[in-house]
């Protein structure tokens, strides 16, 4: 009687199942219920049939919604860092965004390669999005306080990545920085700003770009976090001047675009 009980019960859920026995999760978990019903033939022998059965198909309903939703979300750690300048906070993730490369949005209009830009700037508070390798750089406006948008910013990018949804379209093209043809000078400060300034300038979530170079003077592009940093003047002259003049002699001054 138990068997027939048994039989009847795998039969059913079997032709419920809404995908080939191939594909289907209920017929690979009904291999156990057998065993299950011989193990607690005390338990399973005080439930009429229409009891077993809607308790295991509600079992195995849920075990298919867990299996589906592991499948289609991750989970992404995001967790923020602050930059030296105090209107923009780092936003790092355990998955890349935009590998060896950089996007700088500057406002709502120069977004529109960039569904994860836009959808921030849909934020009033957002004023400037900045997007490299593993981070996004969140530029706030002046009135807003980081205490009180910072944990929206991180749920909604940690929602975002997790989604899988497009970071930067297909269409988006980086205008290059410069269009000035490379001699050996421009070659050079190109080296120096790769080898030791980028790296520093990206841990605190910015980016700086050559823009060109006449007469001994280098005008650089700040992107990120360095854009109206107050402390970018100090690093811009103090820093990178001082190591241009000192690694190629023909360089007399570093300027910024932005300032």
């Amino acid at each position: 009687m138990q068997q027939n009980k048994t039989d009847s019960i795998f039969q059913f859920l079997l032709l419920r199942s809404d995908r080939s026995p191939f594909e289907s999760i209920y017929p690979r978990s009904l291999l156990f219920l057998p065993s299950i019903l011989h193990l607690l033939p005390s338990t399973f022998s005080l439930l009429n049939p229409g009891t077993i059965l809607l308790l295991f198909w509600l079992s195995l309903q849920l075990n298919n919604s867990i299996m589906e939703t592991t499948v289609d979300r991750r989970a992404v750690d995001v967790y923020t860092e602050m930059t030296p300048n105090p209107e923009t906070i780092k936003f790092v993730s355990d998955v890349s965004l935009f590998a060896n490369n950089s996007a700088d949005f500057p406002d709502e209009q120069s977004a529109k390669d960039s569904p994860l830009a836009t959808e921030l700037f849909g934020f009033p508070f957002v004023k400037g999005v900045f997007i490299m390798n593993n981070f996004v750089t969140v530029t706030k406006t002046p009135e807003a306080d980081w205490m009180e948008i910072s944990p929206t910013l991180r749920e909604f990018v940690k929602n975002y990545l997790e989604e899988g949804k497009e970071i930067i379209s297909p269409d988006f093209k980086q205008h290059p920085a410069s269009a000035q043809d490379e001699t050996a000078v421009i070659s050079k400060i190109k080296e120096m700003l790769d080898n030791y300034v980028k790296p520093a300038v990206e841990m605190d979530g910015g980016a700086i770009q050559f823009k060109s170079y006449h007469e001994g003077k280098v005008e650089l592009m700040l992107q990120g976090s360095c854009s109206g940093c107050p402390s970018s003047m100090i690093t811009l002259k103090a820093g990178i001047e001082g190591l241009l003049k000192r690694m190629v002699p023909e360089v007399q001054e570093v300027i910024a675009e932005s300032m």
